[in-house]
């Protein structure tokens, strides 16, 4: 029997470090783990390595036989070697850029990423005509990751499906329309989902905010959630022998500039202070301080000022070794910025750990809707420093009395959140009959 081939389309696949790799990786491998051929569509390693940052260890993760197809989409805003700039760049930056994004805009209404439209075309149809392609993904954001997939379906009827990990028009931190959600956005948009299979997104929020938008492909939306992934270890690590010499709290994930690191730090200050279980504590922060190679500063400083009262930054760890970082933990900060719409892919990594969570987020997130019911959760009352002191103290009560039985029940409840478990139903509805 032919085996289904799947052409697969992301920015963002290893090496690279960004949140929505891991997404990619997962589905990738989910296809492959189901009978099907892979075939991926990026872009150079260098893209990564020379501007937003590289994960080299996460490569291994991805399936025995999947096949990567890399081009170099030749994009300025990737392109951080100053000594490669020509004059003009270099002397005159900001006309460069004005003058630069014209390529962009001739092809596909995307800043830095719509040049890549002939490039993807081309290689989706060279994969299709040396190896007929059953179904196509693409993975957004950019949403030029949409192109290889209508086009295949528009040159020869492949059927695709667009995979949003955010949103196109949509700001999901302030619930407004983007800045960037062009006239030409809104008719792209609109195009690709007329003849998409499905179109996925990751809560139910952002596919009803799209459904008003789209009302004519609301059939074909579905909610593919984030999960948590599993590597070297799992992730149900067990209770923490050491806690009576002092609890650790920890933070994992990339610290941008939208989580409230401020309120987060002034809350652990002062539930050290007053909870007498947190003598001792420590606040671990495992992660990258901002999502590109150059750390943010403001976030370093109000880290190091903190160091007296237990807070400190451990550097970035890989996917594949996060299991093992999760072991040194007894309860999880969940900080997240503000917005109805934003979920995280860490929330189900946390919630399968069946660690404490305390969440450092406002209530109305999205992420409130995943850690609804879990028996390991302390949710904060407000986004303010009194309320997340509260929320830590309440977190370190649960920690210090956790037991192993509590600990594998809130495992138990976190297991539905597997990746495996959100793609599996879309992977069978979509093999070809």
């Amino acid at each position: 029997m032919t085996r289904p081939h799947l052409l697969y389309t992301a920015w963002s696949f290893p090496p690279s470090r960004a949140g929505g790799v891991y997404r990619a990786v997962a589905t990738v491998n989910a296809f492959a783990a189901a009978g099907w051929d892979v075939t991926v569509l990026t872009v150079t390693e260098d893209v990564f390595r020379m501007s937003t940052g590289a994960d080299e260890d996460l490569a291994k993760q991805v399936a025995p036989g999947v096949r990567i197809i890399r081009e170099d989409p030749n994009v300025p805003a990737f392109q951080n070697d100053i000594a490669t700039w020509p004059y003009g760049r270099a002397r005159f930056p900001e006309l460069f850029k004005l003058f630069d994004l014209r390529k962009d805009f001739l092809r596909f209404p995307e800043p830095n990423y719509g040049r890549w439209r002939p490039g993807l075309e081309a290689m989706a149809e060279s994969v299709h005509r040396e190896h007929p392609v059953d179904l196509a993904i693409g993975t957004a954001n950019p949403h030029v990751d949409f192109i290889p997939g209508w086009h295949l379906n528009r040159r020869f009827g492949v059927p695709y499906v667009m995979d949003y990990r955010d949103a196109w028009q949509l700001d999901v931190f302030s619930g407004r329309r983007l800045i960037t959600a062009t006239p030409g956005v809104r008719r792209w948009e609109r195009r690709l989902m007329r003849s998409a299979a499905e179109i996925w997104f990751v809560n139910d929020a952002i596919l009803e905010w799209h459904a008003r938008e789209h009302p004519e492909s609301t059939t074909r939306m579905k909610v593919v959630a984030n999960g948590f992934d599993e590597y070297r270890e799992p992730l149900q690590v067990p209770v923490r022998d050491a806690r009576s010499t002092g609890l650790v709290f920890g933070y994992i994930g990339t610290v941008s500039t939208k989580v409230p690191v401020d309120i987060m730090i002034g809350g652990w200050q002062q539930a050290r202070q007053q909870e007498p279980t947190m003598a001792g504590s420590r606040l671990v922060l495992r992660g990258y301080l901002g999502h590109f190679g150059a750390a943010d500063t403001a976030a370093a400083v109000a880290i190091g000022t903190a160091a007296d009262d237990g807070v400190r930054y451990d550097g970035p760890v890989g996917k594949a070794d996060i299991a093992r970082v999760y072991r040194d933990f007894d309860a999880l900060v969940l900080a997240l910025g503000t917005g109805r719409y934003v979920t995280s892919g860490k929330v189900f990594e946390y919630a399968a750990t069946g660690i404490p969570v305390v969440s450092v987020h406002d209530p109305g997130n999205a992420a409130t809707d995943v850690m609804r019911g879990s028996p390991a959760w302390v949710p904060c009352a407000a986004l303010t420093v009194e309320a997340v002191a509260d929320a830590f103290a309440a977190a370190a009560r649960m920690a210090a009395a956790q037991t192993a039985e509590e600990r594998a029940a809130a495992q138990e409840w976190g297991s539905r959140y597997s990746r495996a478990g959100q793609l599996g139903p879309r992977i069978a509805a979509l093999a070809p009959a």
